[in-house]
Formats: C-alpha cells, sequence, structure tokens
C-alpha cells in the first residue's frame, strides 16, 4: 500500500479560459481538476499515480480517460498511461467524477473584507476543503477562484451541514497569527443551534470531557472521564412547544474550548441533539446508513431534518493587524423556517436525487 502522504497534495478545479460559467457542462465549456504531483509520486506510471490518488476510481476506468485524452500537462500536451510523472509537475484532468460536471455553486455571502482577512457566511451543504475520490466544490476551491491572486486558507473548519462564519485569510503571516490567537483561546465563537425538546435552564455551563467514542462510528466522539477538558455555555433564546411531543428550543451556544463535535456533543448529552443530527442523539444505524449508502428519507426522518440545525452566529476576533473585529452572520431561511414552521420537518427541502454520503464531510475543529 502506498504512503498515505502521496494524498496530500492541494488540488483545485477551474473553468477553461474564456467560457461563460453555466450549471450544466457542455463539450466546448469543460471544467479541470488540477492536480500537483507530490514528492513520493516522482517517476510513477500516470495510471498508477491516479489510482492510488483518487481512490475507489478503477484504473480500467482511469486508463480509459487518459486514452481519450483527458489528462494533460500544463501547456494541455495529452499523456499517456505509462507516462512517468515528476514532482512538482502539474496534471490537468477531465475525467468524470475526477473532475467537476457541474459549474460551481454561488459564492457564500461575505460578511466581511479587508487586505488581510475574508469572514464569509458558510451554506449548509457546502464542504470547506474537498474529501473522498470525488471531486466536489469546496469553499477552498471557491475562494482560490475568487482571490487567484491571493493564497487563501482556512482558519479553522465547519462540517459540511454547519452553515455560518468561517474566517479566511489572504496570505499566510495573517493565517498564523490568526490560528495562533484559536490556540490561545483568544477568539469568541457563538452557535445558535435548534435541539429537541424544551430546555428547562435558561443558562447553564457544560463542562464534560470529550474523547473518541468507543463505538462503530470512527470519527464519533464521546463524554468521557479520560478525555479533554470541554466546555459549553448554553443560553436559551426561545422555546417552541409546537414540534413533535416535546418542542424545540432555540438555543445560542458559546464555545469556551475547541473540541471536535463539542456542541453537538454536549447538547446531546444534556438531552437535547441538534434537530437534524444523524451522529448524536440517534442509534448508530442511522449514521451508518448514510455512510454506506447516501443519506436517504430513511435516515433524515429518523434525524428529524435534511441537516443538523447548528449555525455559526458571531465571533470576536484580534485582527492580525491589530484592534478587534466582530462580525455577525444572520441564520439561513431554513433555521428560521424550522424554528417559525416546524410542521414542514423533517423533509423540508430534500431532493432525494442529491443522495449525498456521510464520506464528503469535513471533520470539524469545534462545533
Amino acid at each position: 500500500m502506498l504512503p498515505t502522504t502521496l494524498f496530500d497534495d492541494r488540488s483545485g478545479a477551474h473553468k477553461s479560459v474564456g467560457k461563460t460559467a453555466t450549471n450544466v457542462l457542455t463539450d466546448d465549456e469543460i471544467y479541470i481538476r488540477t492536480v500537483v504531483v507530490p514528492k513520493l509520486g516522482d517517476r510513477m506510471r500516470l495510471d498508477r499515480f491516479l489510482v492510488a490518488r483518487f481512490r475507489g476510481h478503477s484504473r480500467t476506468a482511469i486508463q480509459k480517460g487518459i486514452v481519450q485524452g483527458l489528462v494533460t500537462t500544463e501547456d494541455g500536451t495529452p499523456l499517456r498511461p505509462s507516462t512517468q510523472v515528476h514532482a512538482g509537475q502539474l496534471l490537468r484532468i477531465r475525467i468524470p467524477m475526477i473532475a467537476p460536471t457541474v459549474g460551481p455553486p454561488p459564492f457564500p455571502a461575505v460578511l466581511h473584507e479587508d487586505a488581510r482577512l475574508v469572514i464569509i457566511n458558510k451554506t449548509s451543504g457546502l464542504v470547506c476543503h474537498p474529501r473522498g475520490t470525488n471531486f466536489c466544490w469546496s469553499v477552498t476551491a471557491l475562494a482560490k477562484q475568487r482571490w487567484p491572486d491571493c493564497r487563501m486558507d482556512l482558519c479553522h473548519r465547519l462540517d459540511r451541514d454547519t452553515s455560518g462564519i468561517l474566517i479566511l485569510t489572504k496570505d499566510l503571516d495573517a493565517n498564523r497569527k490568526v490560528k495562533a490567537e484559536i490556540a490561545r483561546g483568544n477568539i469568541t465563537k457563538e452557535y445558535d443551534a435548534l435541539c429537541r425538546g424544551l430546555v428547562s435552564a435558561d443558562h447553564q455551563h457544560v463542562i464534560a470531557p470529550i474523547g473518541p467514542a468507543d463505538g462503530p462510528i470512527r470519527i464519533q466522539m464521546a463524554v468521557r472521564s479520560d478525555g479533554l477538558f470541554a466546555h459549553t455555555e448554553v443560553t436559551v433564546v426561545a422555546r417552541n412547544p409546537k414540534w413533535s411531543e416535546n418542542g424545540m428550543t432555540w438555543v445560542r451556544c458559546r464555545l469556551h474550548t475547541g473540541r471536535s463535535h463539542q456542541i453537538r456533543l454536549h447538547l446531546s448529552h444534556v438531552g437535547h441533539p441538534i434537530i437534524g443530527d444523524r451522529m448524536y442523539g440517534v442509534k448508530p444505524d442511522v449514521f451508518l446508513e448514510s455512510w454506506r449508502h447516501g443519506i436517504t428519507t430513511t435516515t433524515i426522518i429518523a434525524a428529524g431534518a435534511p441537516h443538523h440545525a447548528l449555525h455559526a452566529a458571531y465571533v470576536r476576533l484580534p485582527h492580525p493587524d491589530g484592534g478587534t473585529l466582530e462580525v455577525s452572520a444572520p441564520p439561513p431561511t431554513d433555521f428560521v423556517r424550522w424554528w417559525n414552521s416546524p410542521e414542514v420537518l423533517p423533509l423540508d427541502g430534500w431532493n432525494e436525487s442529491e443522495n449525498m454520503d456521510e464520506s464528503d464531510s469535513d471533520t470539524p475543529e469545534d462545533e
């Protein structure tokens, strides 16, 4: 088996020069995925390198795409399956599913922009980084398209289902400074969530250590005595008794630590899991079914909504150039609709044809 670091190159996608953006590609407008060969790929056969890089795609399909001229050098020269690739070489790939087959989604709303920072209001359903072997549009790919002359990097991540504030930087120095402030605990983050049941306490501090769960879900976390210290402050915004038998509560959660899945796990731990969460507050089979076969009507009904109702609503951070920056993000329309009209749940807006799977999700840092 090849070392996993072979797969750590940065991939991107862009549209051929001179074409007009549309939602569906035609023969005259092809989106290209670019891959830079890492050191461990040096002198490998092209077909073997691509099979290793894009696990899940058969060697036969990849060889067929290469023979059809769908993999070229940076200057557009078609390559052969037996071509030796070299470290640092840029490959342009148009093989369907490895390369994009639909145009990019709209760029998320920009909440703040200056010479060093960009803060966006990420939409639910958009991943931060590409994951898996099939191409999907991501925040990083879209940001690099929008600001091609800047080094666009994330300072933190949000899960695919989570909407709201996401901080990006335009240069490496700014990125290092913001991440250092996060590590020191100098950045305030608050999230809005719709959770199951009527939370009795208007204000509470959930202090429960977090570590890996022992169950069948590899990425799941659990409250455990040997875990890392974790502290979430929960304030009730409003209660709505009209949903289901037990009602729902809108809460504002302030993070005092940043552990993986912290808000989702802590709310589930106190008996009020987030509506739409397929991992916490439901049986493991809900997540595992989504992982193996894609998100379906059955898993959505079990979770209560098409995606979890969690939104990064507020951030306060030291700016890399000095001073303090505060940004708020309004909740998305479906979040508000679920609150005002809970009868539309659980299948509000669900399109069975999308059938996304959990392997496309990011592993978040702090939600």
